[in-house]
């Protein structure tokens, strides 16, 4: 019996234990930073935490929710539906809570992964999986000062929610998915808010409503019905990657409508200027918000443009020389997406850590193993992420890919499983060939990709293709004992 070793009980993670369930696999452990599942959905609980794509395409095909509250649900809902996916599975006897994995290396002589536990505790085990995703360690700004404020500030990835922000003067630093979700929330009251942005965005329409008993009842007395409804959404979802083609002839008309949105809601020229994007829509990520514009006009509210020079006890300065006060201050900077598997130690064959390989950028065959590091699989690895859909569909893929991997491990009796390097190679330069053609690669700072502008994040292709290639593994990408 393959002893299996999974990092991360978050959507991931809990994906392969379900699967391995439904396999009749239980040797499995699941390690686990925090002291509960749900990765970022745990993590986020800022005001306003919500998923941006609708809830019944963000959740597990084998394991449907008709009870969605609404098309687009929020950070607790979503939570509470990965905690029943975890009981209903019988996850919680394979998981160690609060048992963060500080470096893992690969034995050669014993065809094993021994981890090593930021406790000191070592364990071992024939598969490594990484759950870990692109959204779990939070991103910090790197301005002058920021240790002398003295404040309250803290990270919307690490909310404070004992801090009470009524009458307060706040800073919000950075303008990205996060922030134009709490910034609503925390406009009605405080004293004021000033939100410094270092470029706009794009910013669509959030089509949602409140699902009525009605529908409700009528998908869970349905399966098909349910489907259908899943299914058409996903259908609009992947119509709308056509947008993201450097040449696509949709796009103009997507930014003009976009372009109509704001221009509905930011009356003020002046500040419609700073917030009209200067790069195509779909380089950075799409905003989808309804009161975010609205938010953004109230009295209370300033943004500003201006780069920050400094932070100073009292406040933050800005390039200009304005000095501002503030009580608080949030950051709203996003996370570490280009590195991986920060912060665990990968080591491989010869020794090679993870971090070395991927000098030039994240790389992986088919986002899901790496060359060198045997009996090793990622999810939401280098290159799977979409702009247009849902990330679930893409990590049922994976993980159907990787049990077929370890079917075979276990009927061929194989100790060893790796990834050839020419197939990788080869994969991922027609990756990097397919993304010159998308629209993520105009000139725009995104965290789509690497400070030297490599993408390393996304998919360069419709959601449908990638589930396609995944199908089958090809056993001749593979070296095997």
């Amino acid at each position: 019996m393959l002893r299996i070793a999974i990092i991360g009980a978050g959507v991931s993670g809990l994906c392969a234990a379900m699967q391995l369930k439904r396999a009749g696999i239980d040797s499995f452990t699941i390690y686990e930073k925090s002291d509960a599942v749900g990765g970022t959905w745990h993590d986020n609980i800022y005001p306003g935490c919500a998923c941006d794509t609708p809830s019944h395409l963000y959740s597990f095909s084998f394991e449907p929710n008709p009870d969605w509250s609404r098309i687009w649900a929020e950070q607790p809902e979503i939570e509470a539906y990965f905690n029943r996916c975890a009981d209903k599975y019988g996850l919680r006897p394979h998981i160690r809570f609060r048992t963060p994995v500080a470096s893992a290396r690969f034995e050669e002589q014993d065809n094993l992964w021994r981890l090593t536990l930021e406790s000191g505790e070592e364990a071992t085990a024939d598969i490594l999986i990484s759950g870990l995703g692109q959204l779990n360690i939070p991103a910090w700004p790197d301005i002058p000062g920021m240790e002398t404020f003295a404040g309250t500030s803290f990270h919307s990835a690490r909310w404070d929610a004992a801090h009470d922000l009524a009458g307060e003067r706040v800073a919000v630093i950075g303008n990205g998915a996060s922030a134009t979700q709490f910034i609503p929330r925390i406009a009605p009251i405080v004293q004021h808010l000033t939100i410094f942005q270092r470029s706009p965005n794009w910013v669509a329409p959030k089509e949602d409503a409140p699902y009525t008993e009605e529908q409700k009842r009528a998908f869970a007395r349905s399966p098909l019905r349910r489907k259908l409804h899943r299914l058409a959404i996903f259908l609009r979802f992947e119509l709308g990657f056509a947008n993201f083609f450097k040449k696509s002839f949709l796009r103009p008309r997507a930014e003009k409508q976009l372009g109509i949105f704001m221009k509905h809601h930011i009356k003020d020229k002046a500040l419609r200027a700073k917030l009209a994007p200067d790069y195509p829509a779909g380089c950075k990520r799409i905003l989808l918000s309804y009161d975010y514009y609205p938010a953004l006009t109230r009295p209370n509210v300033e943004v500003v443009t201006e780069p920050i020079a400094r932070i100073e006890a009292g406040g933050i300065v800005t390039s200009d020389g304005a000095a501002r006060a503030f009580d608080t201050i949030i950051y709203g900077t996003g996370f570490k997406t280009t590195q991986f598997l920060s912060p665990v130690h990968i080591t491989g064959l010869g020794g090679v850590s993870l971090n070395e390989a991927w000098r030039g950028g994240a790389e992986a065959h088919r986002g899901v193993a790496v060359a060198g590091f045997p009996n090793f699989f990622m999810l939401y690895g280098p290159n799977t992420n979409l702009g247009h859909a849902s990330i679930i569909f893409m990590v049922e893929a994976q993980v159907r890919y990787m049990m077929r991997c370890l079917l075979r491990m276990s009927r061929k009796r194989l100790r060893y499983i790796d990834v050839r390097r020419a197939a990788m190679a080869r994969y991922n330069r027609r990756i990097q060939r397919q993304l010159k053609g998308m629209v993520w690669d105009a000139q725009c700072g995104s965290w789509y990709k690497t400070a030297s502008g490599k993408i390393t994040n996304n998919w360069p292709r419709f959601a449908f293709q990638y589930a396609l290639s995944l199908r089958r593994p090809r056993w001749r990408e593979f070296d095997m004992r």
